[in-house]
């Protein structure tokens, strides 16, 4: 009971000065979230898309999983991959990770 009135009391005693601070900082916040995590994410999204949209067949690719292939077949929503010789899988387009060089053989410790 008493600790109900040290509430109450504590609630009339705000000072509105009080209250721009804190919304002051909730406003920081928000902006250092934004640029902090979402705008960073944001961009990493933008290349993952073009990376996807400039793919064509003949190229080398890692899927998200770490599986290996080589682009045979590029169509509307997925991508037709060679993982193996006579093997050919669909996959997503979200499913690419990265494309390979060449002759890039990817470490075991691929940071992603």
């Amino acid at each position: 009971m008493n600790t109900l009135m040290m509430v109450a009391a504590a609630g009339q005693a705000a000072n509105p000065g009080d209250m721009k601070s804190i919304l002051v900082m909730v406003v920081l916040m928000i902006g250092l979230f934004y640029f902090m995590l979402w705008r960073p994410k944001q961009r990493q999204e933008r290349e993952h898309a073009k990376l996807i949209s400039e793919l064509r067949a003949g190229e080398r690719i890692m899927f998200s999983g770490g599986l290996l292939g080589t682009v045979t077949e590029v169509r509307e929503h997925t991508f037709l991959v060679e993982v193996a010789p006579k093997v050919n899988i669909e996959i997503a387009r979200a499913a690419v990770g990265r494309v390979l060089g060449k002759d890039e053989v990817p470490s075991l410790e691929e940071r992603r």
